[in-house]
């Protein structure tokens, strides 16, 4: 039996768009809905919350028993007060336990009696407001709830959600997690008539007094006065600018923002049916295309529309209609078979929908208006997408293309694109468009047996292909786009979804029916005209004899193609279920497809080498983009009135100075002022020197002698001993050699002898190899989660080239890994830090990493540390903990649940850190800083009202009237914002490789028109262009002024342990990512990031491919806990 359907072809590549945005940063978008993590009849934390009409209240999140919570803690003699276990008071997995310090002081345990400082709350108690106004979510139709919440009256609108504290009901038994906001969009109003629009077409006139019912969507320009309980949706601000830095020596620099004149037309948007319904963007921008042109000039009032490639469409004026139906036909490409081409039909309905209010986005500029008009933004920003779409190929918000630089190889079958990205931004000076270079990984266009032999790195002709080779092939080609050779000009595509497991020459099909248009074989479909295939459901026989055909024999008959590699495997192309065979021979990639996927360090190193521009060359790169973009001549450019300016931002900044740093007093040099953001070790000895009593070393590098071994070793001991620690130079036990494939048993069986000897490991170095695969990751797993090893990994090629620089680098990590500190600034010691120095504080830093691109189902990874001394603030103390795929906001920051003896018990990643500061500083924190990474701008509600509120909840479950105040600031890296030098050829402004100089800071201008934000370029420059590090204050009880946190900011840069250069990013965020990416070798070795992987390996703190979004795949999924760090593992900088 068979089933006759149409054919779809398969879409053109390059021509499509990504589905939503490659780069979350740029653009203020709405804020993404965080995953909801349980179904709608689960028990609330808070169970006499209101659930007014705009939704359900707060969903409970779901933690696996089990998991990684808190072990119940001991109750000390103070009743219900909160006694800290002896050795532990965090027991989720890879938390900060808190137990006691060792010799070398900094985190020791206190016994507590009597009443605790911190007081835990007993089940029911009363508890302390916190400190300030509660931020409001700003979705509307849920109302705050709690005991004591506000309650709507009948009629009344009910309010948003608060942020819940610990002082509401109790949770409902079982474990908890904070829980998390709903977004409610904001409520859009209508006048009177505004209800009823006609769906018939109208006049232009018509339409406009139809257009005047129209209500705006409002967006108050006055904040007015905070409450705990607002009714308001607008109750969440984030602090507006406590006026502009003057500190530093004032210079100006150019920003690679371009103004953008704002249009004066008004600007109406449309929704767009497309029946029947595709997926792809292209299509969609195909049909629209050919609407367009068919009826411009009648239908649409002569107006040039812009298109989303979705459901929106956007005009300069109204079109003389409110609601119509068009039919386009859409006919498919020629492919060079001479047969008739394919005609699909479409019906199209546009129907108006709002106006963009572009005089609430100049109030907004004009500072006004808090809130941006994002609708507005939009449109501008599909406005100016329209043109480089139809050019080139977009990937998010860049645009690529082989012709706007050479294309170059990066190995394995991908090569890289240049391109350009492009986002409208509002900004102080008024709009401005935001252009920069960039590039990224392209499949080549190549036969697909050479793409093969490039991947395996073998001619894949030359011997059969095993089954890693198979499964490394399928990988790299599931997806791709390929094209058919045999049949002369016809280039008819397909999509790979597999590979056979059989080669070419040992598929048979059996041939049960023929006619001149088809041909139907078992398993596969050969369809001779474009319109019709036909789909085998059950074999019968068309005639007595049931004909077998080889496909060798098949491909020579039909198309006088005589295969020759019928050695490999057949492309398995089209429907999984029902797949099509297609010899590899006769297939070609199709050009223009990015590669996706995870890159590996040869192809990163490659793809850097080609982005890698001085920032002279970069700066002429972006003008000449600029001129040849041509939005002069831009015809959507042109309809909708934007003026795009053709020169680089001048912007006004100043140069803040470096920090004076403290060493040792048995040093020749006692302090240091770093030059050009960097200084070095000699004549200088570590502030507070560490002490490694009892080491060994273990060589996996089996090119390394054992003898080498020992002399590097010994040389590294004496460098340690040089910078100021007390390091003994005789190992415990003599070097050891050791196979890679042995790492588990040898680390074991050494660690054993030395506690044969009574002695306590202090230290282990180990040599690898330079390309050691996942050794490094599987050596780090065992010795912080098995063994309870601070190690240090050296990599084979600085073993033999044993440079004294390489050797003073890795004394700075060994000190704080063995818990020394390595310089302090001079200004913490003199207590001159303002709003740090006065009162104890305590900087925390946080950040999440996500699986690599094709990573579907491992866990996200979120670290937390805070600093565990004051007033140094140079030590910090992390936590790390598994949570959803690309879940965003951190999970564990606070937590409770039901215990059967002691009943609702509290604890959580802040918790801990709390109490270890106030166990190794005997006091505790009147201040929070909170450096945020890796926040989007459409993720700063989310992440302010989630983790705010369980900052808040953790400090109110430690003491009654424990609120100290909290400043909360995003730092991002991921934005496309460039600062240049107004002179690249005066030494005095830039530093060796070309950049701005270190402490460069910027507050005016490119920056946000009314809130609380700033550009800082910390670091000098090595190679390529500078990015400076971007920080918005969401939230601010300390009051800081510009100039307080923008030094603060800075000078905390210089204390960054494993260098003597000041970073990029503020040290806390810094040493947050570096724990996140260890944790991740705890559960998936494989797939970590190699960053840290040994001393010297290549630094950056990015991970190439490593994107961020707040989407879950199943948020419901069970979370894999991490193996719980080791004690005295925790109690260090092991992430250095």
């Amino acid at each position: 039996m068979t089933i006759m359907v149409r054919k779809r072809r398969t879409d053109q590549a390059g021509g499509g768009e990504s589905s939503e945005p490659q780069d979350s940063n740029a653009g203020q978008g709405a804020p993404q809905h965080p995953p909801q993590q349980q179904g709608r009849g689960a028990p609330q934390v808070y169970p006499q919350q209101q659930q007014g009409p705009g939704g359900r209240g707060f969903p409970q999140q779901q933690q696996v028993l089990g998991g990684r919570g808190f072990a119940p803690q001991q109750q000390g003699p103070g009743g219900r007060g909160f006694a800290p276990q002896q050795g532990g008071g965090y027991q989720g997995r890879g938390g900060y336990e808190g137990g006691r310090g060792g010799p070398r002081g900094g985190m020791a345990s206190q016994q507590y009696t009597g009443e605790s400082l911190y007081q835990q709350q007993g089940r029911g108690a009363q508890q302390q407001q916190p400190r300030g106004p509660l931020p409001q979510h700003r979705g509307g139709g849920v109302a705050g709830g709690g005991r004591g919440g506000f309650v709507p009256s009948a009629g009344a609108r009910p309010s948003v959600p608060e942020l819940h504290q610990a002082s509401q009901a109790p949770p409902q038994a079982g474990v908890s997690t904070h829980p998390m906001p709903r977004i409610i969009p904001a409520e859009v109003t209508q006048s009177e008539g505004s209800s009823s629009v006609s769906a018939v077409e109208a006049s232009s006139s018509q339409v406009t007094q139809q257009l005047q019912h129209i209500s705006l969507k409002s967006e108050s320009s006055s904040i007015g006065d905070t409450q705990p309980n607002p009714v308001s949706s607008k109750a969440l601000r984030f602090p507006l600018r406590p006026g502009r830095g003057s500190t530093g020596s004032r210079i100006v620099v150019k920003a690679n923002h371009f103004f953008a004149e704002l249009p004066d037309k008004d600007l109406h948007q449309y929704d767009v049916t497309i029946s029947p319904e595709v997926g792809s963007r292209g299509v969609n921008r195909a049909v629209m295309e050919q609407l367009v042109k068919l009826y411009r000039e009648s239908h649409l009032g002569k107006r040039l529309p812009a298109y989303d490639g979705r459901k929106s469409l956007y005009t300069a004026g109204p079109l003389p209609f409110v609601n119509k139906e068009f039919k386009i036909v859409l006919t498919d490409e020629d492919d060079g078979s001479g047969g008739a081409r394919r005609e699909r039909d479409f019906q199209v309905v546009i129907k108006l929908a709002s106006r963009a209010d572009l005089h609430h986005l100049e109030m907004f500029l004009k500072g006004s208006q808090a809130d941006a008009p994002q609708e507005a933004l939009q449109v501008l920003d599909i406005v100016l997408r329209e043109l480089p779409t139809a050019r080139y190929s977009p990937v998010g918000r860049s645009f690529y293309s082989a012709d706007i630089r050479q294309r170059q190889p990066l190995g394995e079958g991908l090569e890289s694109w240049r391109g350009f990205y492009q986002s409208i931004r509002p900004t102080q000076m008024g709009l401005s468009l935001n252009i920069d270079m960039s590039s990224t990984a392209f499949i080549e266009p190549l036969p697909v047996i050479e793409f093969a032999s490039q991947l395996l790195n073998r001619d894949v002709s030359s011997r059969p292909l095993s089954d890693a080779d198979r499964v490394k092939i399928r990988k790299a080609l599931k997806g791709v786009k390929v094209e058919v050779l045999h049949r002369g000009t016809m280039r008819r595509k397909y999509c790979i979804s597999g590979l056979t497991s059989q080669a070419t020459r040992g598929l048979t099909y059996e041939l049960l029916a023929f006619s001149p248009t088809l041909v139907i074989v078992t398993g596969v479909m050969f369809a001779l005209d474009d319109m019709v295939l036909f789909f085998l459901h059950f074999r019968f026989p068309v005639d007595e004899r049931g004909t077998m055909k080889a496909v060798v024999e098949y491909f020579r008959e039909t198309y006088d193609v005589i295969l020759k590699q019928t050695q490999l495997p057949c492309l398995e192309v089209g429907n999984q279920r029902r797949p099509n065979y297609l010899p590899m021979e006769v297939c070609k990639i199709v050009e223009g497809q990015r590669y996706s996927k995870r890159l590996n360090e040869r192809q990163i190193t490659a793809l850097l080498k080609v982005t890698c521009q001085r920032p002279s060359d970069r700066e002429a790169d972006i003008l000449r983009t600029v001129q040849h973009n041509a939005y002069a001549d831009d015809p959507y450019a042109k309809e909708f009135g934007i003026k795009i300016s053709d020169k680089l931002a001048s912007v006004e900044a100043r140069i803040l100075s470096p920090p004076w740093l403290k060493y040792h007093e048995t040093g020749r040099e006692t302090r240091c002022l770093p030059q050009v953001g960097q200084w070095n070790m000699m004549n200088k000895k570590m502030v507070d020197g560490g002490i490694v009593n009892n080491w060994m070393c273990v060589n996996f590098a089996r090119n390394v002698q054992d003898n080498l071994a020992s002399g590097f070793c010994s040389e590294l001991a004496q460098m340690c001993t040089i910078s100021g620690m007390r390091f003994n130079p005789n190992p415990v036990l003599p070097v050891t050699g050791a196979h890679t494939d042995q790492v588990e048993r040898v680390l074991k069986s050494r660690f054993q002898e030395v506690q044969k000897l009574k002695k306590e490991l202090d230290l282990l170095i180990v040599i690898l190899p330079d390309n050691n695969g996942s050794l490094y990751g599987d050596l780090k797993r065992i010795c912080e989660t098995d063994l309870g090893i601070v190690s240090q990994c050296c990599l084979t090629k600085h073993v033999f080239k044993m440079s004294k620089q390489y050797l003073a680098n890795v004394a700075l990590k060994i000190n704080v890994k063995v818990g020394g500190r390595n310089t302090v600034l001079v200004d913490a010691l003199s207590r001159r830090i303002p709003l740090v120095s006065d009162r104890p504080t305590i900087i925390f830093g946080a950040d999440v990493t996500h699986p690599h691109p094709g990573e579907d189902s491992s866990p996200s990874i979120a670290a937390v540390v805070a600093s565990q001394d004051w007033p140094e603030i140079t030590k910090y103390a992390g936590l790390v903990c598994a949570q959803a795929h690309r879940q965003e906001l951190i999970q564990d920051l606070y937590k409770s649940w039901q215990d059967p003896n002691r009943g609702t018990v509290s604890g959580g990643m802040i918790k801990e850190l709390l109490i270890s500061f106030r166990r190794s500083t005997g006091q505790k924190p009147q201040r929070i800083i909170f450096y945020r990474d890796g926040v989007s701008e459409g993720q700063f509600y989310q992440v302010l009202l989630y983790e705010l509120d369980a900052i808040r909840k953790a400090c109110a479950s430690l003491e009654p009237n424990y609120q100290p105040p909290v400043t909360f600031v995003v730092v991002q890296k991921r934005h496309h914002t460039r600062l240049f030098a107004n002179n690249h050829r005066d030494r005095n402004s830039v530093d060796r490789s070309g950049n701005i100089l270190p402490g460069t800071v910027v507050d005016s201008k490119i920056c946000h028109p009314t809130e609380f934000d700033f550009y800082l370029c910390s670091h000098a420059g090595i190679q390529g262009t500078s990015r400076p590090a971007h920080y918005h204050v969401l939230w601010d009880e300390n009051k800081f002024s510009a100039d307080g946190l923008q030094s603060l900011t800075n000078n905390l840069c210089y204390t960054y342990a494993r260098c003597t250069r000041s970073v990029s990013i503020v040290p806390p965020a810094y040493y947050a990512h570096l724990a996140a990416f260890r944790a991740r070798f705890y559960m998936e070795p494989e797939t970590s990031d190699s960053e840290s992987m040994a001393s010297g390996a290549a630094g950056g703190r990015g991970g190439m491919g490593v994107g961020r979004s707040t989407r879950a795949a199943n948020a419901n999924a069970a979370v894999r806990p991490l193996p719980a760090l080791k004690e005295n593992v925790k109690r260090v900088m092991f992430y250095c």
